[in-house]
């Protein structure tokens, strides 16, 4: 199974930590952020994982030579001068996922005990074009799912509510956890160019009436480590 990293965020809230090392150098509980997604990932069954790369994204390639890959057969890298968004970084890697097998993505700030084999399962079962782990949690920023499960809409940055196609039942915020299952097929449904984040793209694309489910994780243990304050609480 193959995996995507989104690594390449800036980590501009984790400074002092990050004046000298990309966020998912940084260590919590003695291992870096990395690691520990890495390890996750090959619990789960990943074999082959492509990491993006920015600002200070040249250290990850001779960290993950040094601890032997950290069980990994193939990693590889995608160099992104400019920001590309969660979106636009996930469409530069189409050609790594080139075996027609689901995959999944998971950003380098997240820890959890998700259950991710678990998680690849219910997006097969499905046939969803892409399965997004949520949780009920407090955001200011909650998708909205149907009581059948679909992607039907979102709060906006200025606190609207906004579906992009009719729900079956009654509606749910539920907050994403940045890790999800998604099938190949998604890369010729992206007419997204540059930059964009894959919410965007997922919006768009429910809206067009394709699958993008809810994989509810309540009660799992998750944190996005986005600031000192989660990395003192872990």
């Amino acid at each position: 199974m193959k995996a995507m990293i989104f690594a390449a965020g800036l980590g501009t809230r984790l400074k002092p930590l990050t004046d000298t090392r990309p966020k998912a150098l940084v260590e919590v509980a003695g291992r870096t952020l990395l690691e520990h997604v890495v390890r996750r990932l090959v619990e789960a069954g990943v074999t082959e994982v492509v990491i993006n790369l920015h600002r200070l994204g040249e250290q990850i390639p001779p960290f993950m030579e040094k601890h032997g890959r950290l069980g990994l057969r193939r990693v590889a890298y995608s160099d992104e001068p400019v920001l590309l968004g969660t979106g636009g970084g996930l469409k530069q890697v189409a050609w790594f996922f080139d075996d027609g097998n689901p995959f999944l993505v998971h950003n380098a700030d997240v820890l959890s005990m998700i259950d991710l084999g678990a998680m690849m399962s219910a997006h097969s079962r499905t046939r969803a074009l892409a399965t997004l782990a949520v949780m009920a949690r407090a955001t200011t920023r909650p998708l909205y799912f149907d009581s059948a499960g679909l992607l039907a809409g979102r709060r906006t940055k200025d606190g609207r509510d906004e579906l992009v196609r009719a729900p079956g039942g009654a509606i749910e915020p539920l907050g994403f956890c940045g890790i999800q299952a998604v099938s190949p097929e998604i890369f010729a449904r992206m007419s997204e160019k540059g930059s964009f984040g894959i919410t965007e793209a997922y919006l768009r694309m429910a809206g067009a009436g394709e699958i993008i489910m809810a994989h509810r994780v309540d009660g799992a243990k998750w944190r996005d480590c986005g600031r000192p304050e989660d990395l003192r609480a872990l």
